[in-house]
């Protein structure tokens, strides 16, 4: 049974037209379902016993079940456990602008990043619409705290589930959904071309955030196998296209690695591959883990590499580290889980 929280506005529409119901109601299932977050359709008292019952026959309400919660400063991590018994992750960030959710797009990854946690682990499925929508709601639900901001970036690659990570988008920003402004939502790919071409035409405003880590191609490509199928060329073509079209800033997210992508020449390789665009890059220290090789780059480091961009008029930020004292890698706590 298909469930009630993977279906748009308009997919309800349908399907009330089909069972001779007015098109109307599918707003008000919405409002029910997403503002007022009734636990049954029962509660929804201006709809008819007859289409409540309905409702109750032909979808399911079933919500996902939160398996563990780890907390740290300004920073919750959850542990769902999904109908298949799978494990995914998402992660509660408090800042200043208010409550912004990260959430798992896939079980899994088949990028094979080489310092990912969530690509050491191959994919095993693509979530379901719902399944992500679901993510946003129980987390509301636990914490009575309402999220304003989504990101797209926990385990797996959104754009290697593209119509449904586009479903949820439309859900999710609704204004009898979850009301989430498009440009409080984030979609982040390590490169996936074709589809950047693909969301240049997204009706929506929401960003785009694209996880770059390497100055150059050899490098990259000894990070990130995405790079042997799409080189830099490419990506950075499908990029400046999609900056032309859409008129929207770029991210670019680049983890630092001790030794590895964090000297000056690589600072000031990405300088000349960035200057001029309509972007700013995210510098992220890195979340080690046990099961990868990689160290985060030392302070000092960072605060260099940060400077030789912002000196050449490169727009940086160094991110915000949130859970060093909980299992903050992406894919790390599903890990811990499964492999016990």
């Amino acid at each position: 049974m298909e469930s009630i929280y993977g279906k748009t506005v308009q997919d309800l529409e349908a399907y009330l037209s089909n069972i001779h119901f007015r098109k109307f109601y599918a707003q008000e299932i919405f409002t029910w379902l997403y503002q007022k977050k009734i636990s049954s359709i029962d509660d929804a008292s201006n709809l008819s016993k007859e289409l409540r019952a309905r409702l109750k026959e032909d979808f399911s309400f079933s919500h996902l079940e939160i398996l563990e919660e780890q907390k740290g400063k300004d920073v919750s991590k959850y542990l769902f456990r999904l109908k298949d018994k799978e494990h995914i992750e998402a992660v509660l960030m408090q800042h200043d602008y208010g409550m912004s959710l990260c959430i798992s797009s896939q079980v899994g990854c088949n990028m094979g990043c080489t310092f990912c946690e969530s690509g050491r682990r191959k994919k095993v499925r693509n979530l379901d619409v719902d399944e992500m929508v679901e993510q946003v709601l129980e987390i509301e639900k636990r914490t009575k705290k309402r999220i304003s901001h989504v990101v797209i970036m926990g385990i797996g690659e959104p754009f290697d589930n593209y119509e449904n990570i586009t479903r949820f988008i439309e859900i999710i920003n609704h204004e009898k959904g979850l009301a989430i402004g498009a440009r409080h939502i984030t979609v982040s790919t390590c490169g996936l071309v074709p589809k950047i071409y693909d969301f240049i035409q997204f009706p929506y405003q929401v960003n785009l955030a694209v996880s770059l880590h390497a100055p150059n191609d050899t490098l990259r490509k000894q990070l990130m196998p995405i790079a042997q199928v799409y080189p830099l060329k490419e990506l950075m073509h499908s990029i400046q296209k999609y900056i032309e079209k859409t008129n929207r800033r770029v991210t670019f997210e680049y983890i630092l690695l001790n030794g590895v992508n964090d000297q000056e020449k690589h600072a000031l390789e990405l300088v000349n591959l960035l200057k001029g665009m309509n972007a700013y890059v995210n510098l992220i220290p890195y979340n080690e883990t046990t099961h990868l090789q990689y160290q985060r780059s030392k302070p000092l480091t960072i605060a260099k590499f940060y400077d030789i961009l912002k000196k050449n008029g490169i727009c940086v930020t160094i991110r915000r580290e949130f859970g060093k004292t909980i299992s903050a890698a992406c894919g790390q706590l599903r890990s811990e889980k499964e492999e016990i």
